[in-house]
């Protein structure tokens, strides 16, 4: 997670392991969501706009894989390049 650290963007663990990315939408309590979830070898990347219920199934945009930094990076780089449009 450490690896993954953006600007604009708070990480934390969702349930069942998930690493959870969240960042202001302009709109109080309803925060993008991006979270990687285990498939695999690697991780599943979804993104949820703001107010999506994340038990649902969000937006796939990417997959990471390799070591725990690689994928962090990986992680890093999807969320830098991520257009975030209502």
């Amino acid at each position: 997670m450490n690896a993954a650290r953006t600007p604009e963007w708070s990480f934390g663990l969702g349930r069942q392991g998930q690493i959870m990315a969240t960042r202001d939408s302009g709109q109080i309590g309803l925060p993008w969501v991006v979270l990687a979830t285990r498939a695999g070898r690697g991780m599943r990347v979804s993104k949820f706009h703001p107010g999506d219920d994340v038990e649902a199934e969000g937006e796939v945009i990417g997959e990471i894989s390799g070591n725990p930094r690689e994928m962090g990076r990986q992680l890093r780089t999807l969320l830098s390049d991520l257009a975030l449009d209502a």
